[in-house]
């Protein structure tokens, strides 16, 4: 099954929500300069402020945090118990196979190696 898209995700979301789909913002493009060689000798504009950010560094960090929890696609009842099934029955078979190699080597030290 290939992965689906963000968009269709979101409209996936709207459509079970009962609302109408999201449409992306266009994209603008950006002006371009009159005198391309003067751009280009002015200082470079930079993205990141290096200096620290004024407030409380825990607050933006919480902030940033839900952001990211709302991004998440969350699994639904019947994923959450199927996935819940498949760890339960994946750690018994390897239990059982742990349990019953230790057996095997118990009896190997026991009944060969300390005659």
């Amino acid at each position: 099954m290939a992965r689906s898209t963000r968009q269709q995700r979101r409209q996936r979301r709207a459509q079970a929500a009962g609302t109408p789909p999201l449409r992306p913002a266009p994209r603008q493009r950006p002006a371009e300069p009159e005198e391309p060689a003067a751009v280009e000798s002015a200082a470079p504009r930079t993205e990141r402020r290096d200096e620290p950010r004024s407030g409380v560094p825990f607050v933006g960090f919480v902030q940033e945090a839900v952001a990211e929890l709302r991004k998440v696609e969350w699994p639904n009842q019947q994923q959450v118990v199927s996935g819940t099934a498949v760890v339960l029955v994946a750690c018994l078979i390897v239990g059982a196979y742990l349990w019953a190699n230790d057996q095997l080597w118990k009896y190997v030290v026991q009944h060969v190696l300390l005659r």
